[in-house]
């Protein structure tokens, strides 16, 4: 990133900063104006006590515990494009190399703006979007049944509660209503089968879904319990429909490995994720507790630019681990071991090993 596009001082209508640093005594729905008329969503029902799941460290395990980016580390036009995605309530597209940070984005925002435990999914090719929504045990309701009836020999419905056997997915839960967004990470959506992002135009579109299985029993049932994706967490389901209030924030990445339709792309804010220069990769190892400042640490770093730039980038874990090993204490450079241990660390990705 060139210094010159570095602003002097963060826009006014910036919410997200960039910086990590979460924001004090304020919540992201007290900042937020409305939605757009075409954008806003009236999901039900809202808890009174609405709380916030935590994210149980792994904030801190993909970004580092210290908070040491500040405005000069930071790229102004992916805080414009985050920023534009939360007042449009869009989801954001995040392109670009392997390892150059991209799911670390949902992180940074979260822990920013206080919005807690990212909910995570992880694309494969045999991913689905019922997969993401829910998941629903027939077969396990059944059998709880039928041992039921067997020990209890009272007259009346020997069915377990459906809830007990109904579970949402991240997909699913991220659009639970809420005053807040969540934060939902779509990883790796390239790897898919073609009809997934089509698949998933209707939901980003109405902020809904329904679960047949509960729109069957409304009339028996309006409300149902039944567990989320977040740990040991259960939602109120009412009349078979999850339907947000808040928008969540969406950042979905993917490699470039494929082009998407031109109806999601229409639908998504686009980023293009540039690789961290040496400034940036060096706040990064300090917000690892792994401290940059002297010559044997900025020489690994400096090191590790070079044979990214030689080898079309590398992941920027792969120097978090080289400056642990030769920081820690659990190694020591004697002769050309050092060298040889880099070769076998920062070897290019795409390369086949001899």
């Amino acid at each position: 990133m060139n210094e010159e596009k570095r602003p002097e001082s963060s826009p006014d209508w910036w919410i997200y900063q960039g910086t990590g640093r979460p924001l004090d005594d304020i919540s992201l729905a007290d900042l937020l104006p409305p939605a757009p008329p075409w954008r806003a969503f009236t999901g039900g029902p809202l808890s009174e006590e609405e709380v916030v799941p935590p994210d149980e460290g792994e904030a801190d395990r993909r970004l580092g515990s210290e908070h040491r980016l500040t405005a000069r580390h930071v790229d102004p036009h992916e805080i414009d494009m985050v920023n534009a995605a939360l007042y449009l309530r869009r989801p954001l597209l995040v392109t670009g190399r392997p390892g150059s940070g991209k799911s670390s984005l949902a992180y940074r925002v979260a822990r920013e703006l206080r919005l807690g435990r990212v909910l995570r999914w992880p694309i494969t090719s045999h991913t689905t979007l019922k997969a993401g929504l829910y998941s629903y045990d027939a077969i396990g309701r059944a059998q709880a049944a039928g041992a039921r009836a067997v020990t209890d020999r009272r007259e009346g419905d020997q069915e377990p509660p459906i809830g007990e056997y109904l579970r949402l997915g991240e997909l699913g839960t991220v659009f639970l209503p809420r005053r807040q967004p969540r934060v939902l990470l779509i990883d790796e959506l390239d790897k898919s089968e073609a009809d997934l992002p089509n698949d998933l135009l209707s939901l980003f579109e109405d902020g809904e879904f329904a679960i047949p299985e509960l729109v069957r029993m409304r009339s028996r049932s309006r409300e149902v319990e039944v567990f989320t994706a977040d740990p040991d967490a259960t939602a109120t389901v009412a009349d078979g429909r999850v339907r947000c209030a808040a928008f969540p924030f969406v950042v979905i990445t993917s490699n470039g490995d494929r082009d998407f339709p031109p109806a999601f792309l229409r639908r998504c804010l686009r980023l293009e994720i540039q690789d961290p220069d040496i400034e940036q990769l060096s706040a990064m190892v300090a917000a690892h507790a792994l401290d940059p400042s002297d010559t044997h640490r900025s020489r690994i770093i400096e090191e590790f630019v070079s044979r990214s730039e030689a080898y079309g980038g590398l992941p920027v874990d792969k120097l978090l681990e080289a400056v642990y090993l030769a920081t820690s204490g659990a190694y020591h450079e004697e002769g050309d071991s050092w060298p040889r241990l880099m070769d076998a660390l920062w070897r290019q990705l795409n390369s086949v090993v001899p």
